[in-house]
């Protein structure tokens, strides 16, 4: 074995590493509702359970709380979040002010590849026949185009918005009492003709309108808001 490939099969296991294996292990726990909306998140008994050390545990719970997964306690550590209702709306207002820039710049920058992928999804979402798979459909033409602009922090921070399983569960919800699917497929058609025909205002304004219909269908009644209202 040569010198170097020693070395390569000596060497530690990265810190990072083991943060990347206590993040995946905890958002699944979460995710799945094995550990409940409220429920305290202690990092002795964290790594105890993964056996491994606090210190990977505490920045996986930093982590997660950038996502909104977790919720920090001051100078009690960390609790499951809530992903009601509220949490949703809350997250649903943030890609109201942030999507609609997105498709601005997607009308700018998209190349054709953009244009087919998003094009693709489209064509899945028209196709599904469950609310998990027009969800999908759904999400990934919103990724795409926010692909489109060539800022992967843009992406980054999109994905960390809508979560794949907290969206799943919503969405089929709506997919069974509403005609959703065929109202988002005409929609996100407007938005990429827009795009592809290098209309950035266009793009912009519908992106918005689509959004906001979001927010109102998950609002109560006598609570709308408006995320583009003015103070």
């Amino acid at each position: 074995m040569s010198d170097s490939r020693s070395r390569r099969a000596s060497d530690p296991i990265r810190v990072d590493s083991v943060v990347d294996l206590a993040y995946r292990r905890i958002r699944d726990l979460v995710l799945s509702g094995e550990l409940a909306p409220g429920a305290r998140l202690g990092q002795i008994e964290l790594a105890e359970r993964f056996g491994i050390s606090r210190t990977p545990v505490r920045e996986a719970l930093r982590r997660l709380a950038g996502e909104g997964l977790v919720d920090p306690l001051s100078n009690r550590g960390f609790r499951v979040a809530d992903f009601g209702l509220e949490g949703v709306l809350r997250r649903l207002e943030v890609r109201a002010l942030l999507e609609p820039g997105i498709a601005r710049l997607a009308a700018e920058r998209r190349g054709r590849g953009d244009i087919e992928r998003m094009e693709a999804s489209i064509a899945r979402e028209e196709r599904a026949r469950s609310g998990v798979e027009a969800h999908d459909a759904s999400r990934d033409f919103h990724v795409a185009l926010a692909r489109a602009t060539g800022n992967e922090e843009l992406v980054r921070v999109l994905e960390s918005l809508w979560l794949v399983e907290v969206g799943r569960r919503l969405l089929s919800q709506r997919y069974a009492v509403s005609n959703w699917q065929a109202e988002d497929v005409a929609e996100h058609r407007e938005i990429l003709a827009a795009v592809a025909e290098g209309r950035p205002g266009e793009a912009e304004r519908l992106m918005a309108e689509h959004v906001r219909r979001a927010v109102h269908h998950w609002e109560r009644p006598g609570e709308r808001r408006d995320p583009a209202a003015r103070p």
